[in-house]
């Protein structure tokens, strides 16, 4: 492809809206996985408390804006000022709870469409990160930690949120502390931060902006297909078990051990 062809569609994917569709695609799995979560038990308790199930879905999908809002010392409910948004999330949630012959949950949940939200939620996540980022930039110009840990939050706040979600509907699970068992979105949106945060604030990285951001979203849309056609869980386990065992004392402890 010809650079300043990619460059332009770099910049095209920057500009993107988000709007319904990207924020469609990220409702949709935010509910799917609340009801993947709720497993068997999903129908009896959508019969019989909505409201908390309304609650805890909303709560995944808004988890985000409300979780760094909540860390900054803004308007916590400032994410659910938005009505569009806060119309289409609730939309989404009644069709996959609610429609008639479970029609609504057997179309998110067939793989071709599943595949294509998928997609669209990770250029979603990009965006949240990349937003994240800026946002902790102009509040706390020099700490860096601040603007990783807000990006991350921001591109995968339903993990961080997972105990009071749950919580919303009276399960009540400490150990599903994200902190613990990180998964690959977590880890791959603090990648993304850490990236956005060398990109705007040294001269680290020389490509425009627009490259390192379609990059990102290049390396977020791909491993998530990766992981829904080809059963890659986390790319990340082999450099960690590598890490650990030579920083973190796991070779000291086998010499020990040995000796």
């Amino acid at each position: 492809m010809d650079p300043e062809a990619f460059l332009d569609l770099a910049n095209q994917v920057t500009k993107l809206k988000m709007y319904p569709y990207f924020d469609l695609a990220h409702a949709a799995l935010c509910c799917l996985a609340v009801r993947d979560d709720l497993a068997n038990g999903s129908l009896p308790f959508s019969r019989k408390r909505p409201l908390a199930l309304w609650a805890s879905s909303m709560l995944v999908i808004f988890a985000g804006g409300i979780l760094a809002n909540l860390l900054l010392g803004e308007p916590v409910l400032a994410p659910l000022k938005n009505n569009n948004q806060l119309l289409l999330s609730t939309v989404v949630w009644y069709l996959i709870f609610y429609s008639p012959f479970d029609v609504g949950y057997k179309f998110f949940k067939f793989l071709p469409i599943k595949v294509i939200c998928a997609a669209l939620k990770e250029v979603y996540r990009a965006k949240k990160v990349h937003d994240g980022v800026t946002h902790a930039a102009k509040l706390f110009p020099n700490a860096y930690i601040v603007m990783i840990a807000i990006g991350a939050i921001k591109g995968n706040g339903a993990g961080f949120v997972k105990i009071g979600e749950r919580l919303c509907r009276g399960v009540w699970t400490p150990t599903a502390v994200e902190f613990l068992v990180p998964n690959f979105s977590t880890k791959a949106s603090i990648l993304a931060a850490l990236i956005f945060v060398v990109d705007k604030k040294t001269d680290l990285i020389s490509a425009p902006h627009a490259l390192v951001y379609f990059g990102v979203v290049i390396f977020f849309v791909y491993f998530k297909l990766s992981s829904l056609l080809l059963g890659i869980t986390d790319p990340f386990v082999p450099f960690e078990n590598l890490f650990c065992a030579i920083c973190m004392g796991g070779v000291f402890d086998v010499i020990q051990e040995t000796f």
